[in-house]
């Protein structure tokens, strides 16, 4: 699957990397596009708060060769999201039918992106990883712990042994008792957790396989792991430095359960034997 990432994609990637002034320009960006395709770089750098050099710094950062390719790239992908529904990051109760168009826009362009960052050979070993495992281990802190306790009982259901935990101190001592043929699945938005990290130290010393599930393959995290996951996010389009998204890690975490569940009629009956066990506490 070709990866299509465009200049505001590598803005999201990058962006727990950047510089305070650099993240004032990302942020003017993000909010501004389609203004600053018609900006000079004087008049961004006078606009964001920042100065020419850091401008100049920035566009490198984004692998590009200068303002004038940035703005070319911005208009490109202004000129692709406005071949399908003219949307911006407006957010407001008083135009909530508009405000939803724009919510959905995003996270349709969030999930396009992630599967487009998807590399098929990789994700075939990743499966077989799994599928062999004596056990998996889905670890994270923070606002992704809820993707990785979904995703330990997905695989649970379909009889694929697997565990997650809300306090740190006790998944990495879980993390220490792995061992050659296990798996751990990392999960962080922006790469960079370390109490994350440190688990995955922790599984690669043991022997297991690690894969990550981050935003940023060049995070320390996408370095660290064996098999990368890359998800897109558009969350800072619509609260600056807030990282609330999980729609992107959970849609990966559902990939991975109906490629392990297709076809597999032993897992289908796992799954049905489960659901059995619990339908009379459904009313």
């Amino acid at each position: 699957m070709e990866n299509k990432q465009s200049v505001i994609d590598s803005i999201h990637i990058l962006y727990d990397s950047f510089f305070e002034q650099e993240k004032k320009i990302a942020n003017y960006i993000l909010q501004n596009h389609k203004d600053v395709v018609n900006m000079t770089i004087s008049e961004l750098a006078e606009a964001s708060g920042t100065s020419v050099a850091t401008i100049s710094r920035f566009c490198r950062k984004c692998s590009v060769d200068g303002f004038h390719h940035l703005k070319i790239g911005l208009a490109q992908a202004i000129a692709e999201n406005e071949a399908d529904i003219p949307v911006s990051n407006h957010i407001s109760r008083k135009d909530i039918g508009q405000s939803l168009q724009n919510i959905l826009a995003n996270k349709i362009e969030e999930l396009k992106q992630t599967i487009s960052f998807m590399d098929e050979k990789q994700l075939n070993i990743i499966l077989d990883c799994i599928c062999k495992a004596g056990i998996v281990q889905l670890v994270a802190v923070g606002n992704t712990i809820p993707v990785a306790l979904d995703g330990a009982f997905k695989l649970n259901e379909i009889g694929i042994r697997a565990m997650a935990g809300t306090i740190w101190e006790t998944q990495l001592a879980f993390s220490l008792s792995l061992k050659k043929g296990d798996v751990m699945i990392a999960i962080s938005n922006s790469g960079e957790s370390r109490r994350v990290a440190k688990m995955v130290q922790a599984a690669k010393e043991k022997g297991a396989s690690t894969v990550g599930i981050t935003n940023n393959p060049k995070s320390t995290i996408g370095q660290q792991v064996d098999y990368h996951i890359q998800t897109a996010t558009r969350e800072k389009l619509f609260m600056n430095e807030i990282c609330f998204s999980r729609v992107s890690a959970m849609t990966v975490m559902e990939i991975l359960f109906l490629f392990l569940t297709v076809d597999q009629k032993k897992r289908y009956e796992r799954t049905r034997e489960y659901e059995g066990l619990i339908a009379d506490e459904k009313v």
